[in-house]
């Protein structure tokens, strides 16, 4: 082979040998890349606290408290630490001051039912608690429970002169909810979990001032009986509410207080027109409407007095006073007497007068 070919040869392989270590250098130099180290979670115990603001009066359910970290050296006595209490034990409590989104909860702050100072922490603000007596009949048979709502309907008997009575039931109240049953704030459960049904003597419902006393009025009229709402009737009431346009919602209300308003409205007590049925809307042997009354029937005397006769009656005169005295029909024949000779009562009115007397 020519020495110039093998030069040529020899330098193009010198050339291919440091390309290839020159490529070999650059890509082994270059930076690889690094798995980027996860952050640390934050250590430290979990404390319980507000989803959401929770105002005074709120009953807590499982979507207004969680767990979140929280520093140690932060952490208090009063907080409800994660794996020391029992989550289910707080469901059903209520709020006894106002808490903010995010502030942990203090033991302090909840009141369990059938604790001293329950049932004041459960009144909504300008709330009352009046209590009713209730039988096993009345009661829904046991199956109202604190924190269901009910109606109220008042069962009387109204008599007319004549003695017809007419029977009548009407509901006077709508939506009111109920605090406690015979004395006490919770609910009773057996071993496997349910409920127990128990008949109760009182039952003692929210009110505002003015319902509590047109309640403590109703007890003193008749009898007084309770009918269990559905949960769904609440937001049937509140839609048909704004279809009908007596509830308005705010145009570019934010979303925290539209559920509020809607929440407050759902829970009004309705003290509206009542709904009545009378006993002739039950039996056809029974009245309809409210006994007739005897109407008065005034009649015009001398010195303009009403007089109002009842049956057969004869008018007295007595100067410019004129009075109806009612006879019986045994007493017919005695006044065609003394209309007709004895003149006591012809002394006063003439035989005519006294005969249309007589005859009423």
């Amino acid at each position: 082979m020519d020495r110039k070919k093998l030069v040529l040869l020899l330098g193009a392989l010198v050339i291919a040998i440091g390309t290839a270590l020159a490529a070999r250098s650059m890509f082994a130099g270059a930076s690889a890349p690094q798995a980027q180290a996860a952050p640390a979670e934050p250590q430290g115990p979990k404390v319980l606290v507000a989803k959401r603001a929770l105002p005074l009066g709120t009953i807590i359910t499982a979507d207004a408290v969680g767990y979140q970290l929280w520093p140690k050296e932060m952490v208090q006595d009063a907080y409800f630490v994660d794996g020391e209490a029992d989550m289910s034990k707080l469901l059903g409590t209520v709020v006894r001051y106002q808490i903010t989104a995010g502030e942990p909860v203090t033991q302090g702050a909840l009141v369990a039912p059938g604790d001293s100072g329950f049932l004041a922490a459960a009144l909504g603000p300008g709330m009352r608690a009046v209590t009713v007596p209730v039988s096993e009949k009345t009661g829904v048979g046991g199956f109202v429970f604190p924190g269901d709502h009910v109606d109220m309907m008042l069962t009387q008997t109204i008599s007319g002169a004549e003695g017809q009575p007419l029977n009548t039931t009407e509901t006077i109240l709508r939506n009111l909810r109920v605090l406690a049953t015979d004395q006490k704030t919770e609910t009773t459960t057996s071993e496997d979990g349910k409920t127990v049904v128990k008949a109760f003597r009182t039952v003692t419902l929210e009110a505002s001032p003015k319902i509590a006393e047109k309640i403590s009025v109703a007890q003193t009229i008749g009898t007084l009986s309770l009918s269990l709402r559905a949960l769904a009737d609440s937001q049937s009431d509140l839609d048909r509410a704004i279809a009908q346009g007596t509830l308005k919602v705010p145009d570019g209300l934010a979303k925290d207080a539209e559920d509020k308003l809607l929440s407050k409205a759902s829970k009004d007590i309705q003290d509206g027109p009542t709904t009545f049925v009378t006993g002739g809307d039950v039996s056809r042997f029974q009245r309809r409407t409210v006994p007739s009354q005897t109407a008065p029937s005034s009649v015009q005397g001398v010195s303009g007095a009403p007089v109002t006769p009842a049956g057969p009656s004869v008018r007295v005169f007595r100067g410019q006073a004129v009075t109806v005295q009612p006879i019986a029909n045994s007493a017919r024949g005695m006044v065609d007497k003394q209309a007709q000779g004895t003149g006591k009562v012809a002394g006063t009115v003439s035989s005519a007068t006294a005969a249309s007397l007589i005859a009423g």
